[in-house]
């Protein structure tokens, strides 16, 4: 599955960076549609229904396009996905789109969790460490566990950094039991 998802977003990531299209607009557009086709059982027959023409399905697609607005780059890759009958993929195609903009605009997605809420300004200056960390623009998601006693834990896709008071408690407590 993901690389029949790799196989439309990559293309489709090239798309958005060449024509300069808010990249934000266009995987909001594509899970507007993504979200139309899993909440209408209507429009999932008609897409996926090899009886139908595809100029048909196409014409369906552009009253949706016309009606919410959808650029006509998105309305063109769910055109390739109708025709392709590929639309069930379209979720994990926006997650591979979002994955592969984010690679190419320097982004990097980090989960930290802290034993307390954090404020604004700690936030931008832990989020500033982790940019000069990683040499990318950081996009935050913040939790809190009480159980880590103190400090973060901060993943960066494989990578954890712990940084909490229970992590050096666990390796203190490894360096003493070896």
């Amino acid at each position: 599955m993901a690389s029949v998802a790799s196989t439309y977003a990559r293309p489709f990531a090239d798309v958005v960076l060449k024509d300069r299209l808010d990249a934000d607009r266009s995987t909001a557009e594509l899970r507007a549609v993504a979200t139309l086709l899993s909440e209408s059982v209507e429009l999932r027959r008609v897409w996926e229904n090899p009886a139908i023409p595809a100029e048909q399905k196409r014409a369906v697609l552009d009253v949706i396009a016309q009606r919410d607005g959808i650029s006509r780059q998105v309305r063109n890759l769910i055109a390739v996905l109708i025709d392709h009958r590929r639309t069930h993929f379209l979720g994990s195609i926006i997650t591979q789109l979002e994955k592969e903009l984010d690679q190419r605009r320097g982004i990097a997605d980090a989960e930290v969790t802290s034993a307390r809420s954090m404020g604004d300004t700690e936030k931008r200056e832990f989020e500033a460490q982790i940019a000069k960390l990683t040499g990318k623009k950081v996009r935050a998601r913040y939790a809190q566990d009480a159980s880590l006693l103190g400090g973060a834990v901060v993943r960066l896709g494989s990578t954890i950094y712990d940084g909490s008071v229970r992590g050096q408690l666990e390796r203190i407590k490894e360096a003493i039991s070896s």
